[in-house]
């Protein structure tokens, strides 16, 4: 509920308080600044008790977000979530703070981990070449929904997937 009271653009997939997209701006002051990305967000049936699963439906470059199904590898929502957290804990400050503080010794994407660690600047780059081709605030609904097609068959973050 205080994720739909935000000033976040939210969208519902047919209606379902449960299934939905979030408008996410990158963080300032990062090479993802100038971005916009689709978050798909699913609540599970026991959501504040199970966490959410959530996937970027444009590309992004970063190493603990896999590039082609928009999963995430983040600890607070794939393993230690908790019921005092909620849907607007993720957008203001986890996944700002995952975007801010890459982890390249956890990678999802090897590439742009190996990039962090060898190139920090061609990996700064890098970001900013795919803001500009998937994310930037002028990418059409139609082209993020061609990404999203392109990516219709892998799957999104998942307490369950992750630790079983």
């Amino acid at each position: 509920m205080k994720l739909l009271m935000s000033n976040y653009e939210i969208s519902l997939v047919d209606d379902n308080m449960q299934n939905f997209y979030v408008q996410f701006n990158g963080p300032a002051e990062t090479p993802y600044e100038d971005g916009v990305w689709r978050i798909h967000v699913e609540l599970p049936d026991s959501f504040p008790y199970k966490s959410p699963s959530i996937g970027f439906m444009n590309k992004i470059y970063h190493p603990n977000i896999d590039e082609g199904s928009g999963s995430v590898c983040l600890d607070v929502i794939n393993q230690t979530w908790s019921p005092m957290f909620d849907c607007i804990n993720i957008f203001e400050t986890f996944l700002p703070q995952l975007l801010r503080y890459p982890n390249p010794t956890d990678p999802l994407n090897g590439e742009a981990a190996a990039l962090l660690i060898r190139d920090p600047d061609g990996f700064n780059r890098k970001v900013r070449e795919h803001v500009a081709l998937y994310a930037c605030k002028n990418t059409s609904s139609s082209e993020i929904n061609d990404q999203e097609e392109d990516n219709e068959d892998e799957e999104m973050s998942d307490v369950g997937s992750i630790s079983e």
